[in-house]
C-alpha cells in the first residue's frame, strides 16, 4: 500500500509558463541550496568521514519525489510506493536498511533522513541527505566486516521510521539506535547534521515558493526536469547505437580467497530509449562485496557519465529516467537476495563507473576514458591510547583517476569528485599516529599520450598498539588503458614492523594487530593511460621526472631517455621510440594487461600474495 500524504490544502498546482530568467534564478537557487546543505553538514558533523571527507550525499526533489538537484538520484518514488504509513507536516523519515529501500542506500552504514516539505498545507518538495556512519555496531570496529555472511553481522538495521512525527522528536528511538554503536557521540552529531541539512534546504525551498509563488516554483521544477529529458534524449540518440555493445570488468576478490567476480553489462538503444542489461554478471558472493544496485541510482550514474563526457553544462536531475531501462538479474552480485552481506559494496560501486566508460566509448573512442575510478580504499585503526581512551579511525583513501580524452588523469584523487582527504594534521591531532609519507606513487599511472593518474603512497606510523583493517581492490586485475594506453599499476599494502621486518598484507584484511612503532605503507592503484605513450611530449615526461611523477626508468615506457634532472636525450629517445614502434603490434582499443589465468599464474611472484581461486556459488538457485 503506498504512503498516504496528509495535506490540509488539496488545491492542485497550476501550470505556469516560465520565462528563461526566472527559470535560471530558481535553478541556481536550488544549486546553492544543495551547496548550503553540504556546508551545514561539514560544520555540524563530528566523524572524520563526514566532517573532513564529505562522505554524504544531498538531494532536493520536487513534490512527486523526483530529484531536481543532488548526486545519487531519487529513491523517493519507490519509497512512497512501499511505505505503509502517512506523511504529513512535521514528519521526518529515518532509515538505513538497504533492503527496505531497494538499495537507495547500499549498506547499513549509510544513514538517510527524508523530510517532506509542506507550505500552506500542501506538499511542495522533499529534501534528503544520507551519510556514512563510522560505526553502527556489528562484529567489527567500523561495522564493515569483510567476512560477513549476512547483513545481520554488519550492525544495526533501521527500517523506515519517523524520527520526527508531527513535530515531535522520537527520543526513545534515538536512544535505542545509539546504544548499538561504539561511537554514539559521532553518530548522534552526524545524524543531527543530516537533519539540519535537510531543514536548511527546506527553508530555502519555502523561501523560493514564497518569493515567486507556489505555482511558479512547481512549474519551474517541472521545466527543469523536462529540459533534462530533452537534452538526454539528444545525447542518447547521438552516442548510443542500436547494435548491442558489451563490457565486463572484475572485482579482484572477496577478502576470503575467492575471485575475481565478473560484472558484465550490455547496452543498446531501442528507439529513443537505452537498455542496460547486466545479464552475465556473476552470482552474489557469500562475503560482503555484494552491491544492491538501485535501478534509479544506476540511471543517475549513467546520466552523470553521459553529461560529464558529452555536455557538462547540463544540470543532471531525474527528468530522463523514462529514457533508460535497467535490467539486473536477481541473485547476482548487483541484486543479491536478502540477507546477503553488503558492507563491502564499494568495490563494485566503483567498478560500475569503469564499466560505463568502457561501454559508452566503444561507438565514439575519442570520448573513451580508461579505467581508474575502480574503488574507494578504506583503512580502519582502533584500540586504546596510552591514556586508556578508546579511539577508532575510518579513512577513505584516493587512487589514480583514468587518462581521459582531454588530458591526464588527476593524481591521487577520490572516486567521488566532492570528496576531500582528511588533513594529516587532523589525523595526528586526534589519533595516536604519525603520517610519515603522503605522496604520489611514481609510474603507477598507466603510460599514454595522456597519462593515467598516479596512486598514493601513504605511510602511517602507529603510536599505540591496536588493530587495523583494510578494504581496497585493483590489486589483482589492473586498471585497463584505452586507445593504446597502458594499464595502471596495481595496489599493494606493506606492514613494516618496528623490528625492521616487513610483510605484504592483503588489500582486504580484518583485525591485523599492530604494535607501537609499526608502519603501514598504504599504496593505491593508478589509472589506466589514454592514447599512444610514444606520442607524449618528451619534454613533459622530463618535467614529470623532476616532479616525482615518473622515474627515469618509468620514462622508457614513453620511449623517453632522460636523466634524473629531466634532461631528455633527443637522439636516444628517437632511436628507442623507433624500435618500440617496430616491435609492437597494432595498438588495442582496450589494454587489459595479462588475462585472468596469466594473472593467477604470476600472482604470487608479482604481488607477494596468493592468487584468488575461482568462486564457488552457494546454490544453483543463486546462480540462476
Amino acid at each position: 500500500m503506498p504512503a498516504q500524504i496528509i495535506q490540509t490544502n488539496n488545491t492542485p498546482f497550476n501550470k505556469i509558463a516560465i520565462d528563461p530568467v526566472t527559470l535560471d534564478i530558481i535553478e541556481n537557487a536550488l544549486r546553492n541550496a544543495r551547496i548550503e546543505m553540504d556546508a551545514t553538514l561539514v560544520r555540524t558533523a563530528m566523524s572524520p568521514g563526514i566532517r573532513e571527507q564529505g562522505d554524504a550525499f544531498p538531494l532536493i526533489a520536487d513534490h512527486t519525489g523526483k530529484m531536481i538537484v543532488g548526486q545519487f538520484g531519487s529513491f523517493i518514488g519507490g519509497f512512497l510506493d512501499n511505505f505503509e504509513g502517512t506523511l504529513e507536516d512535521g514528519d521526518m523519515i529515518f532509515l538505513s536498511d538497504p533492503y527496505s529501500c531497494a538499495g537507495a542506500v547500499s549498506h547499513s552504514n549509510d544513514w538517510l533522513v527524508l523530510l517532506p516539505v509542506f507550505k500552506d498545507g500542501r506538499l511542495i518538495a522533499f529534501t534528503s541527505m544520507f551519510g556514512h556512519q563510522s560505526d553502527i555496531g556489528g562484529k567489527v570496529v567500523g561495522s564493515m566486516p569483510i567476512n560477513a555472511r549476512s547483513i545481520f553481522e554488519e550492525g544495526v538495521r533501521i527500517p523506515p521510521v519517523k524520527i520526527w512525527k508531527k513535530g515531535e522528536y522520537n527520543d526513545d528511538l534515538m536512544k535505542l539506535v545509539m546504544h548499538q554503536t561504539r561511537k554514539p557521540d559521532w553518530c548522534q552529531a552526524d545524524l543531527n547534521a543530516l537533519i539540519a541539512s535537510c531543514r536548511v534546504a527546506a527553508r530555502r525551498v519555502i523561501e523560493m515558493a514564497a518569493r515567486f509563488g507556489d505555482d511558479v516554483y512547481i512549474s519551474a521544477t517541472q521545466e527543469l526536469l523536462a529540459r533534462n529529458h530533452r537534452a538526454m534524449k539528444s545525447l542518447i540518440a547521438m552516442a548510443i547505437g542500436e547494435d548491442p555493445v558489451s563490457f565486463e570488468d572484475y572485482i579482484c576478490d572477496d577478502g576470503m580467497g575467492a575471485g575475481p567476480y565478473k560484472i558484465k553489462c550490455t547496452m543498446w538503444r531501442e528507439g529513443e530509449k537505452v537498455v542496460l542489461d547486466f545479464a552475465g554478471t556473476d552470482p552474489q558472493s557469500q562475503a560482503s562485496i555484494n552491491f544492491l544496485l538501485n535501478e534509479n541510482m544506476f540511471k543517475m550514474f549513467f546520466g552523470i557519465y553521459m553529461i560529464m563526457v558529452f555536455d557538462p553544462q547540463i544540470l543532471f536531475n531525474d527528468g530522463f529516467y523514462d529514457l533508460i531501462d535497467v535490467r539486473i538479474p536477481d541473485g547476482s552480485l548487483l541484486k543479491p537476495k536478502f540477507p546477503a552481506a553488503l558492507s563491502g559494496r564499494t568495490h563494485a560501486l566503483g567498478r560500475i563507473f569503469d564499466i560505463l566508460g568502457g561501454l559508452l566509448g566503444q561507438k565514439t573512442p575519442e570520448f573513451l576514458n580508461a579505467a581508474g575510478f575502480s574503488s574507494s580504499p578504506h583503512v580502519f585503526y582502533s584500540g586504546n591510547d596510552k591514556k586508556g581512551d578508546w579511539f577508532q579511525l575510518f579513512q577513505i583513501g584516493f587512487g589514480g583517476i583514468p587518462g581521459r580524452p582531454m588530458g591526464d588523469g588527476p593524481d591521487g584523487h577520490s572516486l567521488w569528485p566532492g570528496f576531500t582527504n582528511v588533513p594529516n594534521e587532523f589525523l595526528e591531532r586526534y589519533f595516536p599516529l604519525l603520517i610519515e609519507r603522503y605522496e604520489t606513487e611514481p609510474d603507477s599511472g598507466g603510460a599514454g599520450l595522456h597519462r593515467g593518474g598516479n596512486g598514493i603512497h601513504m605511510t602511517y606510523r602507529f603510536l599505540a598498539a591496536g588493530t587495523i583493517s583494510i578494504h581496497d581492490d585493483r590489486w589483482f586485475v589492473p586498471p585497463w588503458g584505452v586507445n593504446g594506453g597502458e594499464p595502471g599499476k596495481r595496489a599493494r599494502k606493506i606492514l613494516e614492523k618496528a623490528d625492521g621486518t616487513s610483510q605484504i598484507i592483503g588489500n582486504k584484511v580484518e583485525d591485523v594487530h599492530v604494535e607501537e612503532g609499526d608502519q603501514l605503507h598504504f599504496i593505491t592503484w593508478g589509472g589506466g593511460g589514454w592514447g599512444d605513450a610514444l606520442d607524449r611530449d618528451p619534454a613533459l615526461v622530463g618535467k614529470e621526472i623532476v616532479q616525482g611523477l615518473v622515474t627515469v626508468e618509468g620514462a622508457k615506457a614513453y620511449g623517453v631517455i632522460a636523466n634524473a634532472n629531466g634532461d631528455v636525450d633527443a637522439d636516444a629517445t628517437e632511436t628507442l621510440r623507433s624500435r618500440l614502434r617496430q616491435e609492437r603490434g597494432e595498438l588495442p582499443l582496450f589494454n587489459y594487461g595479462p588475462g585472468i589465468e596469466a594473472l593467477r599464474a604470476n600472482c604470487e611472484a608479482e604481488t607477494g600474495l596468493k592468487a584468488p581461486v575461482q568462486p564457488v556459488w552457494a546454490t544453483l538457485e543463486a546462480a540462476e
